[in-house]
Formats: C-alpha cells, sequence, structure tokens
C-alpha cells in the first residue's frame, strides 16, 4: 500500500518540483493500492509543486452535451437528446469519464476551479485564475485558451500510468499547427440564456477523429513515445505506475513538423529511437517509417 508520502517522494524522484506549472493525465487503478484513497495522487502532487505550483487537469463534460451535429448519432438519438439534455452547468456537471476518476477528484476537491465551457479545465493553485482568465468559444483548444497560456507559462506534463494516445494538450499543437485541408467539426451544446435552455453553435477543429485526414492510427501515442525516445526520457515509476514527465514546449516543438509532414504526406515518418528530437533533423535525415 502506498501512502502520499511515498508518491511526493517518488513525484520528487522522477523530476517534479516546487512552482511547477503541471497539466496531470493519471490512471488511477495503475498507481496500486492508497492508503487514504485516490485523492492522495493529487495530494502528494500538491505536496511537492507547494501553492506556488499550478495543477492543470482537463474535464471536458458529459455524454451528449457536444454530439449534436458531429454525427455520432442517429437522428432518432439526436432528436432525444435535444428533447432532454439540460443545459450545461460547468459548475456542477461531472467530468467525462474517458478522462479517467482522478481529475473529478481533482474537479470536486475544495480549491479547485473550471472555466465555464463545455471544453472545461480544471485548475489549482498560483497560475490557476491566468489560466482560466481568458477562453474563446469557438477553437477552445487553440490560441487565447487555457492551452496557450500553459504552453506560455513552460508548463510540463505528467503522465501517470496513462494511455499516451490521450495527450489534450497535443489537441493545441493540432489547433495552432498551419496546414491545409484540416478538419471542422461543427456541433451544439445546451447553455443556459437568461433562464432559458439554448442549443449555442460552437465548432473546433475536429478533435474526436483527428484534425487532418491523413492522421493515423494512435497518431497522439506514436508522437508522445517517439518524443520520449528521441529525448531520452525514459521515466519513472509513482507508486506501481510507469510513469513520465515531459516540458509542453518540447512535445510542440516535436510534433508540429511531425504533424505538417504527415498532412503532406500519411507515409512521413515521425522518429526512432535513439534519434534527436525531429525539429533538429532535415527532412531527408528522417526515418522513412513510422517508429
Amino acid at each position: 500500500m502506498h501512502s502520499r508520502q511515498r508518491l511526493a517522494a517518488d513525484l520528487r524522484t522522477l523530476g517534479l518540483a516546487e512552482g511547477d506549472v503541471l497539466m496531470v493525465h493519471a490512471s488511477v487503478r495503475s498507481v496500486g493500492p492508497l492508503a487514504g484513497g485516490p485523492d492522495d495522487i493529487h495530494l502528494a502532487v500538491k505536496d511537492v509543486l507547494t501553492p506556488e505550483g499550478t495543477i492543470l487537469m482537463y474535464a471536458s463534460c458529459p455524454r451528449y452535451v457536444d454530439e449534436i451535429g458531429r454525427g455520432n448519432l442517429t437522428a432518432d438519438e439526436e432528436a432525444e437528446v435535444l428533447e432532454k439534455l439540460p443545459p450545461f452547468d460547468a459548475s456542477t456537471a461531472r467530468s467525462d469519464r474517458s478522462n479517467g476518476t482522478l481529475v473529478e477528484f481533482l474537479r470536486t476537491y475544495p480549491g479547485s476551479r473550471v472555466n465555464p465551457h463545455v471544453a472545461r479545465f480544471v485548475v489549482w493553485g498560483r497560475h490557476g485564475d491566468y489560466l482560466l482568465s481568458r477562453q474563446p468559444w469557438d477553437y477552445a483548444f487553440g490560441r487565447d485558451s487555457a492551452l496557450d497560456r500553459f504552453s506560455e507559462l513552460d508548463g510540463r506534463i505528467l503522465l501517470i500510468g496513462c494511455d499516451h494516445d490521450n495527450v489534450t494538450f497535443l489537441h493545441y499543437a493540432e489547433h495552432i499547427v498551419d496546414i491545409p485541408d484540416k478538419r471542422v467539426a461543427r456541433f451544439k451544446v445546451p447553455v443556459d440564456e437568461k433562464g432559458e435552455r439554448v442549443w449555442r453553435d460552437m465548432e473546433e477543429f475536429d478533435t474526436s477523429v483527428g484534425a487532418h485526414v491523413n492522421w493515423p492510427e494512435n497518431f497522439f501515442e506514436k508522437i508522445v513515445d517517439s518524443y520520449l525516445a528521441a529525448s531520452g526520457n525514459r521515466g519513472g515509476l509513482v507508486g506501481d505506475a510507469s510513469c513520465y514527465l515531459l516540458r509542453a514546449r518540447g512535445l510542440l516543438d516535436f510534433a508540429l513538423p511531425v504533424m505538417k509532414a504527415v498532412a503532406a504526406d500519411p507515409g512521413a515518418a515521425i522518429g526512432t529511437p535513439g534519434t534527436e528530437p525531429m525539429e533538429t533533423l532535415p527532412m531527408s535525415q528522417l526515418p522513412s517509417s513510422f517508429s
């Protein structure tokens, strides 16, 4: 059984430090048995960061809130959702279950705050107000978003035993990368306007199927794992979980040229273990197949 103090020691060994601005993705189950329950994970992170640090997690919204118009529901299902779904309330709505359980433990813990948007982030700590200070209604993962300010603050990303294909920060890369023919998703969400439920139009570069038709299966996982290999990041254990701590800007600098190359040619390479980060290599020197 792992204690909060043991987890904090593991996080320090991994490289987490006081004052870091940190985006967390976690599988609670992967950490193993916890003496104080799942809250021990975010509490141990806070112990290391201290109040000078900051935590950011992506909560999103419950099922159906952002589904009308995406094409994922049948006509009958859309009609029922349009009839029955209440307005989205960012302060009370549960987090998207696919984002794991830790984000909901953090969201409901004293001292956490959220932004009033279906692209909803949970924050704690020194820079929380700044991260949530502005939020574009459309293209909510791009410029002037919480992810944009997270990058500006030289944030770090902590992966705790989780699926590397779910690194939300790479949606920021998808939004800002300069490539043609991005997929645009247009949909409606239920909001409260002066006591009335209104279905408000929203759009984004498609985060559900990928921003470009050339994105391969598990594209984000391939980018993250290639970046970890290229940067020599072997991670470490936090409790029982295999974990990685990485700089968001480093991942962004790696991902943008990869996205440009794959958008131009679906057979382009992402990288191979043992190479330098891709942005330092001429295209002629890149490996010819995915790692």
